[in-house]
């Protein structure tokens, strides 16, 4: 599903007014209460970040206090099931990264099922890797390492910041698509493995960007491409692979709010009409280009499609690529 941000973000602003005003009294005096927010990370984790800028202003929108609840364990599965498990009456919500979308198919005997148990209200923003190598490497673009990499078999390498992530799934996705043989090094963190890629241990990482900025902007790093369909606006040279190498390929982690399945329809569009219209304030776009994230705004109808078509993407890479959980 091919996503776009100014377009989509001005045809909601317009449309945000109305669909409030259509919605029916229930939803209308939601919430009465506070909500909770269930995170299955600790305090402090990417999601998290972003989970508490954005639920405070929805929350000042709404006139309730979104109190924020970390359940950390279990790669995050804790949480999602203490929300599977819950009524669905718009009271308790989970807050995930795009990670979940992979849990199906590396996590055995789930005590809940990601698509029928639970539902996605608003997907909040996008947190795009990019492609970086270490300066030693004879490329300038990700043209040139891919063809620098087929002459090379299993000699250059790729750090993650684990098994499983989807730092790790976005270059297992690049050796699919390119037929490259690269050697995968996990780490257990992504500050690690993007040190042992500045030291040149290793050659290449899909990386959040935020997280090699001051790196590339130093020239210990280079930037050769990001994984999203839009370049970055901290790094507007940087070309997308799908314009420099790769058409077609895509790859983000995503920060989402879903609810227990069987939530009201009126209840989640109240909801996904007030985060969309916090996400694209001035403040809070400011705040996420801060921690190298961008806003996604789209109807809850439009989410259901993108995270299916998110868990249809990853089991195939990870069918492919042979890849368990750590």
């Amino acid at each position: 599903m091919r996503l776009t941000f100014q377009s989509r973000g001005m045809a909601l602003g317009a449309c945000l007014l109305a669909a409030t005003a259509g919605l029916p009294a229930d939803a209308q005096t939601y919430p009465t209460r506070s909500v909770r927010v269930i995170i299955g990370y600790p305090a402090g984790s990417g999601n998290d970040v972003i989970a508490r800028l954005v639920m405070s202003a929805a929350g000042k929108n709404l006139g309730q206090q979104f109190i924020i609840d970390n359940r950390p364990g279990a790669s995050g599965n804790i949480g999602a099931e203490m929300v599977a498990r819950s009524a669905p009456d718009g009271y308790t919500l989970l807050n995930a990264p795009g990670s979940i979308s992979a849990t199906p198919s590396l996590t055995k005997n789930l005590a809940y099922d990601l698509l029928k148990d639970l539902e996605p209200i608003a997907i909040m923003a996008s947190v795009p890797f990019i492609l970086v190598v270490h300066p030693s490497l004879p490329v300038q673009s990700a043209r040139s390492l891919i063809s620098f990499a087929k002459n090379r078999p299993n000699q250059l390498t790729f750090a993650s910041s684990g098994a499983g992530g989807l730092p790790h799934l976005t270059g297992e996705l690049f050796r699919i698509q390119t037929g490259l043989k690269l050697l995968h090094v996990p780490y257990k963190g992504t500050g690690q493995a993007n040190l042992d890629v500045i030291r040149g241990q290793v050659s290449m990482i899909f990386t959040p960007a935020a997280s090699v900025m001051p790196h590339i902007q130093s020239a210990r790093l280079r930037a050769l491409a990001v994984t999203t369909n839009e370049r970055l606006s901290g790094l507007p040279e940087v070309p997308t692979l799908t314009e420099s190498a790769l058409p077609g390929f895509e790859s983000r982690n995503w920060v989402a709010l879903f609810a227990p399945r069987g939530i009201a329809a009126d209840i989640s569009q109240r909801l996904n009409t007030e985060i969309n219209r916090a996400v694209q304030t001035p403040a809070m776009r400011a705040s996420f280009a801060n921690i190298g994230s961008e806003p996604m705004t789209g109807t809850p109808q439009q989410w259901s499609v993108f995270v299916r078509d998110e868990v249809a993407k990853w089991a195939k890479v990870i069918k492919a690529s042979n890849i368990t959980a750590e």
